[in-house]
């Protein structure tokens, strides 16, 4: 697995820190928050996370252990559902009208 350099780690993190704060100092200004986000989705794909808080977590754990320590603490970490588990949409009933109303296919 290819890991960033800690160096850009930091570098970003500081980024989303400092405008974090001055998010949180003006809620309303539109050009503060989106450049928030568009620090916080720099992190995302930095890290691999897909919420800022997230990568910010991990880029704060990154940038404390090696590279080696960082990988193992991810390979230990507990995976969700694997792809060959998931299913595909809840199947639907089908309706019919008939005389008496409306009903699912096949119902009495």
């Amino acid at each position: 697995m290819l890991l960033p350099a800690k160096a850009e780690v930091a570098r970003q993190l500081r980024r989303y820190r400092a405008w974090e704060r001055a998010m949180l100092a003006a809620p309303a200004d539109l050009t503060v928050r989106a450049t928030f986000e568009d620090t916080g989705y720099t992190l995302c794909v930095l890290m691999g996370k897909r919420c800022a808080r997230e990568a910010a977590d991990a880029a704060e754990r990154y940038l404390r252990s090696t590279p080696a320590a960082y990988l193992s603490e991810l390979d230990e970490r507990p995976r969700t559902a694997s792809v060959s588990a998931r299913r595909g949409p809840p199947g639907t009933r089908r309706w019919t009208f008939q005389r008496e109303g409306r009903r699912p296919s096949g119902a009495a």
